[in-house]
Parts: C-alpha cells; sequence; structure tokens
C-alpha cells in the first residue's frame, strides 16, 4: 500500500505526553474528513512508552511509601509515626517546589530520585522522634524537655550523616560528557529532598514531637500494633541481639576476619565472570530499522529489487515467530525506496535516489513477547538474501538513552584503499557472531573517479600538478570575481563556463596555457585512469581514517564480553597484522572510560569530603576512618544482588554505589556517637 510518514517532534520545554494527546484528536478529526481507503495510524509513540515508564516508577514509590508508613506505624507509637512520615510530603514538596523554579522537569531520573529518597528522608526524623520517645520513656524528661534535648543530643550525628550523603551524591557531578548529562537530575533531586529534611527535622518536627509525647503516657487503642511489635522487638533485641553482640565484641578480630572473606568471595564472583559488566544496556524498544545502499552503477530496478526482498524477508520471519510463539512480532511494516529510515548509511549523501533504501518495521510490545529485538534482528539478517549490487545492508534496532554504538572501531595509519580492505575484513571476523549487526563503515565507495597524471611532455612544459588542478577546479566550480555591499548583506559576482560546455568530451577540449603562453591540448600532457573513489575519507590528526561501527545484542551479558573480547585480543591483532592499520575503540568503549575516570575523581572527592566532615564531627583523625571501613563492604550486598537478580553491572550500579557511600555509614556515625558517649562510664564489652 502506498504511505507517507509524518514525524512530530517536542520543543525542549514541550510536554511529549500532552502532545500526544493532541496529535490523537487532531487525527480523529482528520479521519472522519478523508475516503474510507484512506487509514492514519499513529506508530512509535514514545508517549506511550513514556506514560508506561512512569507508571512503573509511580507504582514502585507508592509500594515503596506504603512499606516506609507501615515499617513507622509498627515500630513507633500512631502519633510519633505520624509526625515522622509527615516529613516525607513537606521534604517533597518543598523539592518539586526548586525544582520548577530551577527549571527541572519530572522526568525518569527526577523520579526516581524522589524514589530512592522516600526511606532516607525519614531517616533523620526517626533516630530524633525515637530518641525523644526514649528520654521521656526512661528518663522521665518532660516532653517539651525531652523533644529540645533529642535534637540537642542528635544533631551532630543526624547532621553530619546528611551531609555525608549529600557529599556522596553531590560527587556524580563530576561525571560529564553525555552521560553525566543523562543522570544530572539525580544527584540535584536528592540532595534537595535531602536538605528539606534536615530543615524539617530540627526546626520543625521537635514542637510536634512534644505534643505528640505528651500524650504518649496514656495507653491509645490504635497504638495497640506498635505496642506488640516492640514487646517482640524489645525480647529479640535483650535475649538474642545482645548475646549475639556480646560474642561479636569478644571474638572481633575473627569475626572480622571471617566478614573480609565474605566480601573477598563477593569479589571473585565478580573476577570469575560470574556477574558481567555491560556499561550500558539501552531499555528494549520495539522499533528495528534496515537501510541498504546500492553500489555504483546499479539501477533503479536493482533497488526495487532490494527493497522488495526486505519486505518478503521481513514477511517470512514474521510468519516463523508466529508459527513458533503464537503471535505474529510484526505491528507496522514501512518500506521505501529514495531514503533512509533512522540513521542513514556512510555516504548515502552522494548516491542517487534510486540506489538509497530502507524499511522500518514495529514489533508488538516488549511485554506480548519472549524475546527481544536483537533476537528478532539476527533472524532477518540470515533471512535477506543480498542482491549482488547491493553495497550495505544494515539492519538496527531503535535504542533509547544517549549511548553511541555498542561497537565502534577506528582504523588508521593507511591509504585508503588498505583502510577499506582492512575494514570489509574485519566485518567479516564480526559476521561470525549472529548477535552483532548493524555492521557499518564510514569508507562508502562513490561514482568512479578520473585520476590525472602528468606525462613527461607536460613536465618539460613547466605544468605543475597543483597549478594544473586550480586551473581545472575554477572551470569546472567557477570563480568569484568580486564581492560587494548590497543593502545590509554581501553579493558576489562569479564567473563560470557555460553548461553547455562542461559536456562529457570536456577533457578533450579543454586546452591549458603553458608558462610562455602557448596553449596545449590537456589530453596531450595528462594521462587519465579511472578507478573506484570513496564519497568521504575523514582524517584526524593527519592520518586518514575509517570507523567501522555495529551492534551487540545485549540478551547474554556474558556472551557479549566474550565477542568484545575476542575483537580485542584475536580479531583486531590479526587486522593490524594482515593490512599494517592501527586501531583504537571509539563509541561506547570511549564514552565508557570518560564515564569510569570521572566516577573515580567524584569517588576520591566524596570520600575526602566525608572525611573531612566525620573529622569535624568527631574532632578526630582516626574515628573517621573506624566508620568509613564499612564502605567497601558495601560491595557484599550490592554483588550479591546483582546475582540473585541475574542483572549485570552496569553505569547504574557505579552511581548507585557512589551515592549509597553516603548512606551505608550514617547507621555507624548514630552507633560510634552512642559508643563514644556510653565509654565514659562503662567497660568494653558493656
Amino acid at each position: 500500500n502506498p504511505a507517507i510518514s509524518i514525524r512530530i517532534d517536542r520543543a525542549d520545554r514541550g510536554d511529549a505526553i500532552k502532545i500526544q494527546r493532541q496529535v490523537e484528536e487532531v487525527v480523529a478529526d482528520m479521519q472522519l474528513a478523508l475516503p474510507s481507503e484512506v487509514r492514519m495510524d499513529l506508530i512509535r509513540t514514545r508517549a506511550e512508552m513514556i506514560s508506561g515508564r512512569l507508571n512503573i516508577l509511580l507504582d514502585n514509590g507508592l509500594m515503596g511509601l506504603g512499606l516506609v508508613l507501615l515499617l513507622l506505624f509498627l515500630f513507633l507509637n500512631a502519633r510519633t509515626a505520624f509526625w515522622v512520615a509527615a516529613g516525607i510530603p513537606v521534604a517533597m514538596t518543598a523539592t518539586i517546589a526548586i525544582m520548577y523554579l530551577s527549571g527541572l522537569t519530572l522526568n525518569m531520573m527526577s523520579l526516581f530520585a524522589l524514589i530512592i529518597t522516600l526511606g532516607i528522608v525519614v531517616d533523620d526524623a526517626i533516630v530524633v522522634g525515637e530518641h525523644a520517645d526514649f528520654r521521656v520513656r526512661r528518663l522521665g524528661e518532660p516532653a517539651v524537655v525531652a523533644a529540645e534535648n533529642a535534637a540537642r543530643r542528635m544533631f551532630a550525628p543526624v547532621f553530619s550523616a546528611t551531609i555525608t550523603t549529600i557529599i556522596a551524591f553531590f560527587g556524580l557531578v563530576a561525571i560529564g560528557g553525555r552521560f553525566g548529562s543523562l543522570i544530572a537530575d539525580i544527584p540535584f533531586t536528592v540532595i534537595v529532598v535531602l536538605s528539606a529534611s534536615l530543615v524539617e527535622c530540627f526546626l520543625i518536627l521537635p514542637k510536634h514531637m512534644s505534643h505528640a509525647l505528651a500524650h504518649s503516657a496514656k495507653q491509645h487503642w490504635y497504638d495497640w500494633p506498635s505496642r506488640v511489635v516492640n514487646v517482640g522487638f524489645s525480647w529479640f533485641r535483650k535475649v538474642v541481639f545482645r548475646r549475639i553482640i556480646r560474642v561479636v565484641i569478644w571474638a572481633r578480630y575473627p569475626v572480622f576476619a571471617a566478614t573480609l572473606v565474605v566480601l573477598v568471595l563477593q569479589v571473585s564472583v565478580f573476577l570469575r565472570g560470574d556477574i558481567q559488566f555491560r556499561f550500558f544496556n539501552a531499555p528494549e524498544r520495539g522499533s528495528v530499522s534496515g537501510n541498504f545502499a546500492m553500489a555504483p552503477g546499479a539501477s533503479k530496478d536493482d533497488g526495487l529489487a532490494m527493497m522488495r526482498e526486505l519486505q518478503r524477508a521481513t514477511e517470512e520471519v514474521g510468519e516463523k515467530y508466529q508459527q513458533e510463539h503464537g503471535t505474529n512480532p510484526l505491528d507496522y511494516v514501512i518500506a521505501q525506496i529514495g531514503g533512509s529510515s533512522g540513521r542513514g548509511l556512510a555516504g548515502s549523501d552522494t548516491k542517487e535516489t534510486w540506489q538509497l533504501g530502507a524499511i522500518s518495521i514495529e514489533l508488538i510490545p516488549a511485554d506480548e513477547r519472549p524475546y527481544s529485538s536483537f533476537a528478532f534482528i539476527a533472524e532477518l539478517q540470515d533471512a535477506v538474501r543480498q542482491h549482488p549490487m547491493a553495497e550495505t545492508v544494515s539492519f538496527r534496532g531503535w535504542r533509547s538513552g544517549p549511548g553511541g554504538d555498542a561497537l565502534d572501531v577506528e582504523l588508521f595509519g593507511a591509504n585508503s584503499d588498505t583502510l577499506k580492505a582492512a575494514a570489509e575484513a574485519l566485518k567479516t571476523q564480526l559476521l561470525q557472531f549472529p548477535e552483532v549487526s548493524a555492521l557499518e563503515d564510514s569508507l562508502a565507495y562513490d561514482k568512479d573517479e578520473l585520476v590525472l597524471e602528468l606525462t613527461p611532455q607536460g613536465q618539460a612544459l613547466g605544468i605543475r600538478i597543483d597549478g594544473l588542478g586550480r586551473v581545472l577546479r575554477d572551470r569546472l566550480n567557477g570563480i568569484e570575481a568580486a564581492t560587494y555591499p548590497d543593502g545590509a548583506r554581501s553579493a558576489a559576482i562569479r564567473v563560470e563556463l557555460p553548461k553547455g560546455e562542461l559536456t562529457a568530451d570536456f577533457l578533450e577540449r579543454t586546452k591549458v596555457r603553458t608558462e610562455a603562453g602557448n596553449y596545449v591540448n590537456l589530453v596531450d600532457i595528462v594521462s587519465v585512469t579511472t578507478r573506484s573513489g570513496f564519497s568521504t575519507v575523514r582524517r584526524e590528526n593527519g592520518l586518514r581514517l575509517v570507523n567501522v561501527t555495529g551492534d551487540i545484542s545485549e540478551d547474554d551479558p556474558a556472551r557479549a564480553t566474550e565477542i568484545m573480547t575476542a575483537l580485542e585480543e584475536t580479531i583486531l591483532p590479526k587486522v593490524e597484522e594482515d593490512f599494517g592499520v592501527a586501531w583504537r575503540l571509539s563509541g561506547l568503549a570511549e564514552q565508557e572510560n570518560a564515564f569510569l575516570n570521572d566516577a573515580l575523581v567524584g569517588f576520591i572527592l566524596c570520600l575526602l569530603g566525608i572525611f573531612l566532615t566525620l573529622a569535624w564531627i568527631f574532632s578526630s583523625w582516626t574515628r573517621p576512618i573506624v566508620v568509613m571501613i564499612i564502605i567497601p563492604f558495601g560491595l557484599v550486598g550490592a554483588i550479591y544482588g546483582h546475582v540473585a537478580w541475574g542483572v549485570p553491572l552496569s553505569m547504574f550500579s557505579i552511581i548507585g554505589l557512589i551515592g549509597m557511600t553516603g548512606i551505608i555509614i550514617n547507621d555507624s556515625i548514630v552507633l560510634v556517637t552512642t559508643v563514644d558517649e556510653y565509654a565514659q562510664e562503662r567497660g568494653l564489652i558493656p
């Protein structure tokens, strides 16, 4: 069916979901006025994807909020729990207001940051509220005095704990580049939430706690859940936990050694390769594009034949999947001749329109199929029978986020023909892996070019090749004779040969003037050869360069790691040896190195900031080390969690580890300050 595709983008501050609804209304109105055989379908509606992901985040947020409130009301009396929980909407509302003033939007990253702070935001209030309750029940202080003393006593540990968390997330600001821009909303949002919670904890909560504690002398029916839980928790603390801690302190060195063993075992899981590291695994999307470029000399019929072959192969794979899984994965397919889909191929700007073509495939949503778009592309590549005149056929799955090509190799250090041969050899080696797709190189063949070289006769007449080149360029392209002002602009006078002069026999008719002033035929002083040329030749630092790019399936992270290892250790050294070219990894690998370097700098600054904060709070240079020694042991839970869920470590794992550096020591700060207070009048084990 003949079709036309219209693309609608939003402005920088536009609301994607609102624009989606507007488009749907316009389509519905227009459809009524169109002939019955004309249909308007909405495809690649990103707003639906955005809505779905936002709903997932909101559902997770509501579930997290419910669990936080449940635990608060189980462990604290109802009034205390209520005022502690009140800090959540106060901090969140303040954060959203500051986000609005700062020009931030509610998006995937800012919502993610708000969700991970749901539990953190009440930490300060729990410590202050619980300590105030302790002072009323155990020490017999009046409610107002207990609230004041609790805020005063816990100010140093709570303030330092919050500041260390803020410093940890501030360390993420050191990450620059495209991925730094991607995560920029996370540190900003978390820092604002924690700052708002700190203000609420010490300037608002104590007043409410004094009223809540004044009513805690009486037993209320709504406090029954917390009374039951605290009876059991008190027994566990005194009977079980106290004995465990007594043994831990008595056998502290064996316990510390055992903990080190657990850490080493978890690290060995990563070093052994049981859990993989994949820097950026973009979210699954159901869009696939296939582009092809025909070789110079291909006719329109050749291009149409290649386009129909893509259609045939797509239908064949769709029917195969329908037989295997019961549902045809093809939701929408558009084939075209004369253009590209998605990211175009290298050198497409120099091709004739009929030498370019593409197919755009929309698959059913990822939740409705048990296979990824990578698997579909692998099957599609095998099903396509490449036309003899096809120069490049490339299939690519669309990805979200800023990541570059998963596979991007730069070859340099040779002439263009050698670089092209090396690129073809590299692509041939990579084609053995079905997980690799979208293999392309940046050296595309152009129309045949004429190479002119001076003959001995031309050299004897004193003609130089560079001067001859300037003469021919001026005759073919024209020269700018003069420029003059024309109102607010400038105009130019160009001198060009008439179009009728630029015919196929131009070289035979052209005469060139010698230094002596005589005119000679161009064909008498040059030899002309024809060869295939390249549409674009890239140079970097004066060296010719070719990029070989491709995509690697992320369905099996271990297999993707194997492919990259084989590429670096076997395939590329062999290409270097055979063709005498140098190579380096670019694209996502280059972005990964930059990200890891920035993350390391951010992590070091984070540790330094935390150390200085703790040194100030403890008035000691050694006590912060006691607290910070817990940080490496966070890897135990992190690695175990990735293994348990079958998720590879990624850039978001690193972001989480840096951010959690400040959170993981919060408990230790409160514990150490309390131990220091008791140590003034008690022995070590008591």
